[in-house]
């Protein structure tokens, strides 16, 4: 049986590649839409369902059918990324202010790109290939979920440069993915 005739719970246990492939394809769509409902922010919605797919790709194994369905997992992972997102956003505006930094505006095609960023294999290969302090500011803020502050704390830096580095990488990737298309 193919991998796009499975259900999302046997590809999300199957563990491959492939199968989260097919997996991510069926929800970025629908994933995409909750956030752009609930934040009314095209470019903050495409980051939430980038980091939902890039922390569900990371936990992929943790997904236990008897819990329930595997779209209801996908979404209580989603609520949680929100949830933070609104959280972190007032200190982020702030700091944005603080620092003279304009929000970057984007457009259809690149809001493409970045729903290309949960394709995990290209994905997870372009952020390989990041200076070590940009990868691990990355894989520290979006897959682990943890904090600026935190990672600011554990690197002894500040909470700005933390930001600056998720930025420039999550920048860099996307440039990346643009440039392989």
């Amino acid at each position: 049986m193919g991998a796009s005739s499975r259900t999302d719970e046997e590809l999300l246990v199957a563990g491959d590649s492939d199968s989260f492939d097919v997996f991510y394809r069926r929800w970025v769509k629908p994933l995409l839409g909750f956030f752009v409902r609930r934040t009314g922010d095209a470019e903050l919605a495409a980051d939430l369902t980038a980091e939902t797919f890039a922390a569900a790709l990371a936990v992929r194994g943790r997904y236990r059918l008897e819990r329930g369905a595997a779209s209801s997992w996908l979404f209580g992972i989603a609520a949680n990324k929100l949830a933070f997102a609104q959280r972190r956003g007032y200190a982020e505006r702030r700091a944005r202010r603080r620092l003279g930094m304009e929000r970057i505006e984007l457009g259809d095609e690149n809001l493409a790109r970045i729903e290309r960023l949960g394709e995990s294999v290209v994905a997870s290969a372009l952020v390989e290939r990041l200076p070590a302090e940009q990868r691990h500011a990355i894989t520290a803020h979006v897959l682990d979920d943890r904090s600026y502050g935190d990672i600011a704390l554990e690197l002894n830096t500040s909470e700005t440069v933390v930001r600056k580095r998720v930025s420039r990488g999550l920048a860099a990737v996307r440039q990346r993915m643009g440039a392989r298309r």
